[in-house]
Formats: structure tokens, sequence, C-alpha cells
């Protein structure tokens, strides 16, 4: 959650900082704000409209707008209200200093009060505000390198820190359990929350890790725990300028969407051909196990799960799915292979639950759109999901990515474990490469059959999504889906449940989605719904209000041993296309953010 940006240029810092900003809003769109250094002094600008308004200040500002080194930060309120003195950079009581920080400092009110003791006027009610006050005090005997890294040495919780003095124009950043980047280019030197911020100027990047204090140059001094430290080797950027640009699209929702068969190609040309037989597995170097546990929260949690029932499915492995954020309740049994799944690999509560759960597993996979990341590091071994850069905040196809690579991890397993045959192993690669012509099948049958459904639902209060088996995962997405996207509750239940308590809910008009083809149990369950006047839309195949499941009688058949996965871009296109209706902002609901890297 918020996003940094800094650096360090031959020309006016202000563009690089306003353009970098508009791709981390996805991290937080509450407030934003730049600092710039030069001979001006500091010129700070902060909003609680987006980022778009930094842009008109800063031209508002020409004489004083030009300086080359600067941060940013677009922010998700934590620690105060939404305000403009709450919004960052925050500086220091001299007005020399600017910092912008990610993370919570868990000891913020004991060094305030000692700070203000000490005579520190401080203006705003976040504890990112201390920095500041902590550089500017370790700054009157030291430079700013060594004066942020003793900052640090002061400072609880978890953090991302950027620090620009304006004096001198020299930028400095610190990490420790939030993420940053950093890069050198012909453009200059840039630091970043996420690589896709700066990838329009540079080719390759480093990674910060805890501990790293480093000050932007073109020769990087960097030091961890308070040694110098030879940098880390760059990574080449592989974020291409499409991936982070409308084109034609009105939302990067509606654009995430439509890529997800092209995704879908993508993960199997890099991890089908091995999930034939026991290379892939063998590749990731882990050792054989006896149960599976996933892990993840939200969407990735429910993908893992998908991944985890197929497991059990297929290969009759126990399985069991833990909410991040609740890991402390979980029991691991011995010989246990543990699935992270996060789609930024930086997710606090997942990052958090491996302190816990990484010394009781066999080992751990990561499944992430970010190898480099944190989730990527701590693991034993790490797989791409190859989603690409997904902006809209609420995730789509990195959903249908982590699906896809575990079910290709997954039938490599179990071959090598011997749990599968080979000959069935490639029955079931053959079924993983049809899923890109499936979920063209139903973007094309969604586009069709979702619009004339919206005027039917815009005044519903709310929602009741029904599965079963293998379909209720993929229910209990589309209800997370339209939370986030319209603002409207929508509960989420394996359709037996409905008897047992559920159907109180039902009344005349109510909306129930129920996701899968009909067998009897389920024809059993939309009776019951019908009986009391709940208005079913029913996502399956031929016949169904939303056609999308695929059948023997289409030219594709389906894979039901993995799911209906053409179900989820219904589930989506459902979503957006109520919210868009009712006015929403689906590219950035209310009080959400991408890349949750606070508990």
């Amino acid at each position: 959650m918020c996003g940094i940006i800094a650096c360090r240029t031959d020309r006016p810092a202000g563009p690089y900082l306003v353009e970098a900003l508009g791709r981390l809003e996805y991290r937080g769109y509450d407030s934003a704000g730049v600092a710039v250094g030069g001979d001006g002094g500091l010129l700070t600008l902060r909003t609680v409209d987006r980022v778009g308004d930094l842009g008109h200040q800063l031209a508002a500002e020409p004489d004083r707008a030009g300086g080359t080194a600067g941060i940013g930060h677009t922010r998700w309120a934590t620690h105060g209200a939404v305000t403009v003195t709450n919004a960052h950079p925050h500086t220091d009581c001299r007005g020399r200093i600017a910092i912008a920080h990610n993370g919570v400092l868990t000891n913020a009110d004991e060094l305030r009060d000692e700070l203000i003791e000490a005579g520190h006027i401080f203006c705003s009610d976040v504890d990112s505000e201390i920095v500041a006050h902590l550089v500017e005090t370790h700054l009157v005997d030291h430079d700013l390198h060594t004066s942020v890294e003793l900052t640090t040495h002061r400072l609880e919780g978890s953090w991302a820190i950027v620090v620009l003095d304006s004096q001198t124009e020299v930028v400095v950043a610190a990490v420790h359990q939030s993420p940053l980047v950093l890069a050198h280019s012909d453009h200059g030197d840039f630091v970043a929350s996420d690589i896709a911020a700066i990838a329009a100027w540079v080719d390759s990047f480093r990674v910060l890790e805890d501990g790293d204090v480093v000050q932007l140059t073109p020769a990087v001094r960097w030091r961890r725990h308070g040694v110098p430290v030879i940098p880390p080797e760059s990574r080449p950027c592989t974020v291409r300028a499409r991936d982070l640009a409308l084109g034609q699209y009105p939302d990067f929702m509606a654009k995430e969407i439509d890529e997800q068969p092209e995704v879908a190609e993508r993960v199997l040309d890099a991890w089908a051909t091995g999930a034939s037989g026991p290379d892939l597995w063998q590749s990731l170097g882990l050792p054989s196990f006896s149960r599976v546990a996933v892990l993840g929260c939200g969407t990735s949690l429910n993908a893992g799960r998908a991944i985890a029932g197929l497991l059990g499915r297929v290969g009759d492995v126990p399985h069991q799915s833990i909410v991040a954020s609740e890991a402390g309740e979980a029991i691991l049994e011995p010989d246990t292979l543990l699935i992270a799944l996060s789609q930024s690999g930086e997710t606090a509560d997942v990052l958090r639950a491996l302190d816990t759960l990484q010394p009781r597993s066999g080992s751990v996979l990561a499944i992430t759109n970010a190898t480099h990341s944190a989730l990527g590091r701590r693991a034993d071994a790490v797989m791409s999901c190859h989603a690409g850069p997904e902006v809209g905040v609420a995730a789509s196809k990195t959903f249908t990515a982590q699906l896809l690579t575990g079910a290709c991890m997954a039938v490599s397993a179990l071959v090598a474990s011997g749990r599968l045959d080979p000959f069935d192993a490639q029955r079931l690669t053959g079924d993983l490469k049809r899923v890109p012509e499936l979920l063209g099948q139903a973007l094309a049958g969604s586009r069709q059959a979702v619009p004339p459904l919206i005027g039917g639902l815009v005044d519903a209060p709310g929602f009741v999504f029904l599965g079963r088996g293998a379909a209720t995962v993929f229910a209990d997405e589309g209800a997370l889906k339209l939370k986030e996207l319209t603002y409207r509750w929508a509960e989420s239940y394996p359709a037996g449940e409905l008897k047992h308590g559920p159907l109180a809910l039902i009344e005349q008009g109510t909306p129930v989605v129920v996701v899968g083809d009909l067998d009897e149990r389920l024809r059993t369950s939309i009776a019951e719904v019908e009986a009391r006047g709940g208005q079913v839309t029913r996502i399956g195949g031929t016949g169904s209000t939303i056609p999308v499941l695929a059948s023997d009688r289409h030219a594709v058949s389906g894979l039901p041993w993995c799911g209906p996965i053409e179900s989820v871009v219904a589930l989506q296109v459902l979503a957006r296309e109520l919210a868009v209706a009712l006015g929403r902002d689906v590219d950035k609901p209310r009080n959400l953010a991408k890349s949750v890297t606070v508990e």
C-alpha cells in the first residue's frame, strides 16, 4: 500500500515524479504529493485529489519547480485522516528535508513525545512525520546517508523511506519489510515501490532488501545493516509500455479482463511443457510432500483454494487453506508443502504468516507476479504467474494466471510422486492447453449476455452467490469481485448450505448468482430460491442466463477436474458492468489498494 517515487536527473524532476505516481496510484489514492529541491529551496506540493492535480500545481510554480532531484508519494491512509496536512511528503522544522514513507511505525507515539519535548513542531497526525524530525536531528553532525541510517536504528515496525535534502539535492532510500527497487539509466537515478512506475525510463533494476540504506548516485552508495556492500545484481525490466497504457479501453479493469486468454497462453508456454511429466516439479528442487496447505489473502487465497482442490480431486492429496491474517491458528502436519500466493509478493499478512509457518512446513513454494519480491526471495522455490502488470486494484487476470501456474505445478508434482500416471498427465496438460480458447469463448459470451441483465440488478442492495464442489471457490471469487467493484454486499455459500441459514436472506427480487452446470442437487437449490422470489442468474452451459461454460456440444470442452475456469470471466464482467452502471471507479475502488504491504 502507498506508492513511493524518488529521482535524481539532469532535467526537472517534477514531470518524472507525477508520471510515475500516476502508475503507482493503484497502491493508494487517498492523497498524493511531491517535493522538489534546487536553487529555489524545497518545493512541496500535496493534494487530496488524484495525482493529476499535482501536475497542475507544478505548472503553476515554474520558477521553483525546476529542481532535478525530488520525491513523491501516493497514500492509502493508515494513521491520520485523509487531509492535505497528512499527505506526504513531510518536512522537518527548518523546511530543508522532505520524506515519504510506506509502512507503519509501531513506536511512533514514544518517538513523537520525545521529539516534541526536544522542541520539534509537528504539522500532521501521521506516524511518518517522525522520520523527518529524526533525520533533522542527526543531520546536524552527519551527512544525509548516515543520518537516515541512524534514524532507522530508532524505528520499530516497517518502512520504505525516501529522503530528499533540498540544499544538496541528495536522495537516500531505506527499507525494512516494505518494497523498493532502484534503477539507473540515461534519464537518471530512480527509486520506486514498483518497477512499473519507472519502466518507461530504465532497462534493469536492483531490489533493496531489509536493512539497506542507499544513496542515489550513478555509482550507488549502498550499505546494509551499516556495512558497505556491493550493489546486488541487476535484473532485467520486462514490463512493456503497452501493458501500462489503456489503448482503446475505457479502464484497466476492462483491459485486464480481456487480456486473460493471452495471459493463459503465456503461462502455459512457460510451464505446460514440463507439466506432463516430473520435469517441472523436479526443476523446483523441492522435497516430496504428503499434504498441501495454501496461504494467501483475498483473490490469491481463492486461487490457492482452487489449486488445492484440484490436487485433492486428481491426486487424493490432503489439503487445507490458510487465511494469512489468521495464520497464528494454523497447524501444519509434517511433510506439508506450503504454497504461498501473492500478486505483488509483498503482501504483509502473507510475509508475517511465513514467520510462523515456514519453520513448521516441509517447504514453501511461492506463486507470484513478482519473483524478485520479498515472498519470492523467502520461499524455497518460486514460480512466476506471468500475468504482467495488473493496474486495476481488483484482481482479474492474476487469478487466472495463479490458478494455471498452480495447475501445471500440481500435475507435474503428482507424476513425480507416483500419484498420477504419465499418460493421464498428458491428457490433463492437453486440457490446460485449451484454456485460452475457453476463456476467449467465455469473454465473447459474457460481453453479449451480461449487459442486458444490468438494468434488473442495478437497484439491488445485495447479492447471494452459490456453487457446488469445484465451482464453490469460483462463486466466492465472484462475490468478492462484486463487493470490491460495486460496494454492494455479496455473500457466497456452497449451495447445499442454503437451508442451514442463508435462505433467510432470500426475498422477492433478491439476486442469486449460481455458478456451475446443473446437477440434481443444484437444481434443488435453485428451486428453493425461486420458490421464495429470488432472481436467479445462472452462469453455466447452453441455456443458462450467461452461457459461458463449455460442454461437449462446444468446439472446446471444459475442464471439470480443474473447476469452471471460464466462469471467472463472466463473474468479472458482471461485477464490472454493474459497477460502471452505478458510477463506480472500477480501477480504484474506495478504501482499497493493491499490494497490501501493511497488516
